[in-house]
């Protein structure tokens, strides 16, 4: 008896949700809103019951056996809504050890409060832990998969060509974003859900949280700060000086305790991505960078909130340059993790050399990415990864150079370095 829904996209989380509800009595999926998560849970389970509707609460917290029932796998939607629900699924996997049981999802981390009041068990070896994701470009359909990372992994030598994908065909995959409730909208109208989704979180999900009361006016400062400094390494310091620059208002921010509890507020929502600094012995491991990269979840919400359009980022190549940098990071986080992985970055403070993107296997294997919107700057790119090679003690298995608008697969003959449009990758 599937619930799944008319018109369901496969999503690459599909394959690992069939493969875990074999090995455990329960799954949590945890993802921002709009991303997929109950469109898919749906897709494997055979009952569903909603945390949203008040009646399902109020038999919950009576008592959360009350809304179980014995069509397994049962949904169990934004289940964090009644925190003691975990206990009890924990409580009902362990009667019999039987496999696949239920599925939770959750788009809010619990407060810390919940946390120790209501939850007394972590669920390890009964409940596995999912992260999703908006789209990416070969599960909404833009990207045609003809290569893999695994193919790079294993090495396959391939010269093909690809569909080139325009400038502006690329702005407006970044502008669209991966919400799935967005891949079909008409092309005037990409920009709505973005934001929609940004009005909403600033107006509604900051305050579903009962940690904190925070201001609706100082967590829009701090998220165009994000999206102004959208795939840098940078601190909550200079959060702090960049609202500083470029608000004028008597709730204007002055306290980085004040900056990491809004921040806080945006990761229990699942908004935040950021990619942590990779570690590796390049010369002196001591000069190594340890900022993260800031990302928002997907970068139609910078655009959302720096007001930007196809238009807009036609006519200004350096914000182009570095939200399509946050699209194709998006993708090699959303891959990474099918495939077990990590995404870092690297960057050495002393000489500046950085790579955009490591990309760490389960085998403890990597590959190193430059990622370039124009093809004009693949030269560039070779000589930064090259550099990187040599100073390197432990080799990259692989090196890539992911472009924007691009019309061939190609792994060059010299350096061994694959050229490859994203619009053509797949995990």
């Amino acid at each position: 008896m599937s619930l799944t829904k008319e018109n369901y996209s496969k999503r690459l989380i599909d394959d690992k949700l069939s493969r875990y509800l074999k090995i455990f009595g329960a799954i949590s999926i945890e993802g921002p809103k709009w991303c997929g998560k109950t469109w898919t849970s749906l897709n494997h389970a055979n009952s569903v019951v909603y945390m949203t509707e008040k009646d399902k609460r109020d038999l919950a917290r009576a008592n959360p056996k009350y809304i179980f029932n014995s069509l397994r796998p049962e949904l169990i939607d934004e289940w964090q809504l009644v925190p003691s629900i975990w206990d009890s699924v924990r409580h009902e996997c362990d009667s019999d050890h039987n496999k696949g049981k239920f599925i939770l999802t959750g788009s809010t981390t619990l407060t810390k409060k919940e946390k120790e009041e209501e939850v007394f068990h972590s669920g390890a070896g009964r409940i596995a832990t999912l992260k999703m994701y908006p789209m990416s470009l070969y599960e909404s359909g833009d990207s045609s998969g003809d290569i893999s990372i695994i193919d790079m992994f294993n090495n396959k030598d391939i010269g093909k060509s690809v569909k080139k994908y325009e400038l502006d065909e690329l702005a407006r995959l970044i502008i669209r974003g991966g919400w799935p409730e967005n891949i079909n909208t008409v092309l005037s109208d990409i920009d709505i859900i973005p934001s929609n989704y940004i009005e909403t979180i600033i107006n509604k999900d900051i305050h579903e949280r009962k940690d904190h009361k925070r201001d609706s006016n100082k967590m829009r400062m701090i998220l165009k700060s994000l999206a102004r400094n959208e795939s840098s390494p940078i601190g909550n310091d200079t959060i702090v000086k960049d609202i500083a620059e470029y608000e004028s208002s008597d709730d204007l921010i002055e306290s980085r305790k004040t900056i990491a509890d809004y921040i806080s507020a945006l990761d229990a929502l699942y908004l935040t991505a950021n990619q942590e600094a990779y570690s590796i012995n390049y010369r002196s491991s001591k000069r190594i960078g340890k900022s993260a990269k800031r990302h928002l979840v997907d970068p139609s919400l910078s655009c959302a909130l720096l007001d930007l359009s196809v238009d807009k980022l036609m006519h200004d190549f350096n914000t182009f340059g570095l939200m399509f940098e946050a699209l194709v990071e998006r993708d090699l986080r959303i891959y990474m993790d099918y495939l077990d992985g990590h995404l870092y970055h690297f960057r050495d403070n002393a000489s500046g050399d950085e790579v955009d993107a490591i990309l760490e296997f389960k085998d403890g294997e990597y590959a190193a990415i430059e990622i370039k919107l124009n093809y004009r700057s693949i030269d560039s790119a070779k000589e930064s990864l090259l550099k990187f090679y040599n100073n390197v003690s432990k080799k990259p298995r692989f090196m890539c150079i992911i472009v924007g608008n691009f019309s061939a697969i190609i792994k060059d003959e010299e350096t061994g370095i694959y050229i490859i449009p994203i619009t053509s990758l797949k995990p």
